[in-house]
């Protein structure tokens, strides 16, 4: 039996009602575009204002703000590898990118948590490599800490969703 609490939705993450969604953020954590640029947008502009008290992000930790104008009542950025082929650590850092998200919720009491496909826009990680990651690493998570309610991975685009639904497959035997 899957594990209930892994939903993998497409949609618009700047429009789940949950207790934080995650932002896959360049290491300023001032904005930018892809999913950056549509949470500062959502969010408003106090959401920037905080972000900037925070000194920016290393690659693969992560960061909580307020969620401002957002129906999430959270924002935890994180920032992942830039892929270089494969060869320079961005496997492990986008595990460690989902790990550091996945540890703050715990530390902060949140139950419910919203995750786009990190680093597979303008980064560049290929899908199905960064699916397989993000689900695997999730799922070992989820096995140890039962005070996560529901983990949905929203994915943009149909293909996206696509490759996220063959991942979990490939990842999770129960399915």
């Amino acid at each position: 039996m899957p594990d209930p609490r892994l939903h993998i939705i497409q949609g618009d993450i700047t429009t789940l009602a949950v207790d934080a969604i995650v932002n896959a953020a360049n290491p300023s954590l001032l904005g930018g575009g892809g999913v950056d640029g549509a949470i500062h947008r959502a969010a408003g502009p106090q959401l920037l204002a905080e972000c900037r008290t925070l000194g920016g992000c290393a690659v693969g930790e992560a960061k909580i703000t307020r969620g401002y104008d957002l129906p999430a009542r959270h924002v935890i950025h994180t920032v992942g590898p830039i892929w270089r082929g494969g060869s320079q650590g961005e496997v492990e850092a986008l595990a460690r990118c989902y790990r550091s998200v996945l540890a703050l919720a715990t530390e902060h009491g949140l139950r419910t948590l919203a995750f786009p496909s990190i680093s597979t826009g303008a980064y560049g990680f290929p899908i199905r490599r960064a699916a397989r990651i993000a689900l695997r690493t999730i799922l070992a998570y989820l096995d140890y800490h039962p005070n996560l309610e529901q983990v949905i991975c929203v994915c943009f685009t149909r293909a996206d969703w696509e490759e996220y639904m063959a991942a979990r497959a490939f990842v999770d035997p129960r399915v």
